[in-house]
Formats: C-alpha cells, structure tokens, sequence
C-alpha cells in the first residue's frame, strides 16, 4: 500500500516540477520569422522556377498537344501536370520561407501531441448539445421569417 502511495508522491512532484518549468518545447533555435524574412539571390531563382512550374502545369494540357504528337495521351498530361507541381514544390521547399514552414510544421506537431483532447463521452456530450442549440436557433429564424412574411404581407 505504501509503495503505491510513494509512487503517487513520486508522480505529483514530476508532474508540478514539469508544471513550474513551463518552458516551451520548440524544434528550432532560430525564429521562423527571421528565416521567413532573410533573402537571397537563389531564393529568387528558386521562386521564379516554382512560379513557372506551376504556370506550365496549368498550360500543359491546353498547348503541349500542339507541339508533342505524344502529349495526347491524357496520362502524359496528367503525368506532366503532377510532375511539374512536384518539381514546383520541391522548389519552394529550399527557400529560407520553405524552411520556416516546414519548422513551424513541426511545431505545431509538437503542439498538437501537448493538446489533451475530449474524451468520446465529452465529444459526443458536445455534439449533441451543438445540435439541440442549431434547431433551436433554427426555430427561432423561422418564426422570425413567418413574423416578418406577415407584417410585409399585411403592409403590401
């Protein structure tokens, strides 16, 4: 018995001593914003090809038929399209504004592991309380609509 008291103990300290250090868990060292905010010359070529990337993405399938006998297929097209906006993305990824999305992903997986959910019992508490409150707020509109159909009624 005792030893399930000292283990309660045990648990109670780590978890205030967790509590009153309350520093924030993050992945990286430097702010997202100042890596969003540094440019460079190969950010811009970096931009520049994954703007075009996408712009001939959307253009393959209307002019590339014109001038590749073999762009008729349609899953040539949608091979290219896809490959294209890959290419395009992967682009975007190596820029300074791609590593700060990509760490602020990661912090918010961080973030998302740290949240305590609702219990099904609560979810399902919640949902049919959201329910009850939408019908009711339906019902009132409706009134409120008849009431409004009468006196417009009454007045024309």
């Amino acid at each position: 018995m005792s030893d399930n008291k000292d283990n309660l103990d045990i648990q109670k300290s780590v978890r205030s001593d967790i509590n009153e250090q309350k520093q924030p868990i993050t992945v990286s060292k430097e702010s997202v914003v100042e890596v969003a905010k540094k440019h460079s010359a190969k950010d811009m070529i970096l931009w520049l090809l994954a703007i075009v990337a996408m712009i001939l993405a959307t253009l393959v399938s209307q002019y590339l038929p014109r001038y590749w006998a073999a762009a008729n297929d349609i899953w040539v097209q949608i091979g290219i399209t896809v490959a294209l906006v890959v290419f395009g993305f992967v682009c975007l990824a190596f820029t300074n504004q791609g590593s700060a999305f990509k760490t602020l992903l990661k912090d918010a997986g961080i973030e998302l592991r740290r949240i305590t959910w609702p219990s099904k019992d609560e979810t399902t508490r919640y949902t049919w309380q959201v329910i009850v409150v939408m019908i009711i707020i339906g019902v009132i509109i409706w009134l409120l609509d008849l009431f409004f159909n009468y006196i417009i009624g009454f007045i024309i």
